[in-house]
């Protein structure tokens, strides 16, 4: 009979782990709390043994010592999701994003390049000799088994979880025991801007809806508003802290979904601790690889789908900018245009771009002034991360612009009418000079 728990002979440590890195391996790691901390703390210490060794990331939250700029030379990072961290790295040298739809993020990887090495943390294993990757299956099932050598961080602080994310321990190379908590993100409090906002996306969303939502201010504003709906779902990315709590006062239930119904169904997980007690041991919450619960194609089999996303810029043709300040990379466009596009597909389907009308933004002499956020153009060199023509509704403070099927005219009124008061005639004035529009009737 065939001993399921007989992986102890591939129990290594972090120093043994980093000691199979090779010049010119391509390393890929986990997506955020799934990043496989025991082993990225103890890269750095092969420094003088490697060269041109890469690390394929998403969302680190981590400021590894191999980050830093001194090992410039030894290791890089490509990276799907800027965090500050990686941003720092950027502008050392070292680090360079990938551009992707997060559905296609493992796939389109892997025509490039294959990973030598795959790092990723999981649960204990269970008494059948299966582990789960716990916290995230965006790309990270793809890339284990198309590693050459799969690393699993066996961690029983990490939560067991159900979905697309099991793994049988006769399938991984090697195990490192490590016992560092899963890392959290604080709460992001929203400002009154933010809660006005959430207020009005939250008229839009119905009793029995499927939402994708976000973090932050405004993400976070839309579910405070959330506790008065009845038989919410979810089809989200990412599983969020507001999620766990909606699902626990009895607003999500998943009864009303057409399809997956009961599950919440997510790509990854990052939030409190309250949020992984909640997903551990927990078959409502199912994790599928990102290529399938982000395809736009699997988004619209959920009827009256609703998706949230942030936005920082806005032009008055509707193009959407959420991952550059000009042509500075912040972010990602992570799951941006898969689900905005999906929602619309979807029976009933909406989908959402909120802002702020306004930021504050540096001037010429570097004082920092309140800035439209809704432009005639964009900052030059800003990315578009979502094309006009996958717009539907944009919402600031002063209410919502439904932009789907109407002409640039059109656009350029309804979304001015969105913008702070300060700044309207200027765009408007502006959208005229530059022939975005030959005329704007009343």
């Amino acid at each position: 009979m065939t001993n399921y728990n007989d992986y102890k002979h591939k129990i290594i440590t972090a120093k043994e782990a980093v000691g199979l890195v090779k010049d010119g391996d391509e390393i890929v790691t986990g997506l955020g709390a799934s990043e496989g901390r025991a082993f990225l703390e103890e890269l750095h210490t092969i420094a003088d043994e490697v060269k041109n060794v890469r690390a394929c990331n998403c969302l680190p939250m981590t400021d590894f010592e191999f980050f830093q700029p001194q090992y410039k030379d030894k290791f890089s990072v490509d990276g799907w999701f800027y965090t500050p961290v990686i941003r720092k790295m950027h502008k050392e040298g070292n680090a360079s994003f990938i551009p992707n739809n997060l559905h296609r993020a493992a796939t389109d990887r892997l025509l490039y390049v294959k990973p030598n090495i795959f790092v990723n943390v999981c649960s204990s294993v269970d008494k059948h000799g299966y582990v789960s990757l716990s916290t995230g299956n965006t790309y990270e099932r793809a890339m284990l088994d198309a590693a050459d050598i799969s690393i699993l961080e066996i961690n029983p602080n990490f939560p067991r979880t159900f979905g697309d994310l099991q793994v049988h321990v006769s399938e991984v190379d090697y195990f490192i025991e490590a016992d560092y908590p899963v890392p959290s993100i604080p709460d992001v409090p929203s400002t009154d801007t933010e809660i006005a906002i959430g207020q009005i996306i939250a008229d839009l969303i119905h009793d029995g809806d499927t939402i994708q939502l976000g973090i932050g201010g405004i993400p976070n504003a839309v579910a405070g508003f959330l506790y008065e709906k009845k038989d919410l779902g979810v089809h989200t990315e990412m599983l969020t802290s507001e999620m766990a709590r909606l699902a626990q006062a009895g607003i999500i239930t998943g009864k009303k979904k057409n399809y997956n119904t009961g599950k919440m169904t997510a790509t990854f997980v990052m939030g409190d601790q309250n949020l992984y007690d909640f997903v551990d041991d927990n078959t409502a919450v199912q994790i599928m690889r990102g290529s399938y619960t982000n395809d736009p194609y699997v988004i619209m089999r959920n009827d009256n789908m609703v998706s949230i996303n942030t936005a920082i810029e806005v032009d008055v043709t509707g193009q959407v900018s959420s991952e550059s300040i000009g042509s500075m990379q912040i972010s990602g466009t992570g799951g941006q245009a898969d689900t905005a596009r999906g929602a619309q597909k979807a029976k009933n389907g909406r989908s959402i771009i909120a802002l702020r009308s306004t930021a504050m933004v540096r001037n010429e002499k570097g004082v920092k002034v309140p800035t439209s956020t809704i432009v005639p153009i964009l900052k030059p060199g800003a990315i578009v991360s979502l094309q006009r023509q996958d717009v539907d509704m944009v919402v600031t403070e002063y209410g919502v612009a439904s932009l789907r099927g109407t002409s640039v005219e059109e656009r350029v009124k309804r979304l001015t009418a969105i913008a702070h008061p300060d700044f309207r005639d200027d765009i408007v004035r502006e959208a005229l000079e530059r022939g975005i529009v030959g005329r704007i009737s009343r």
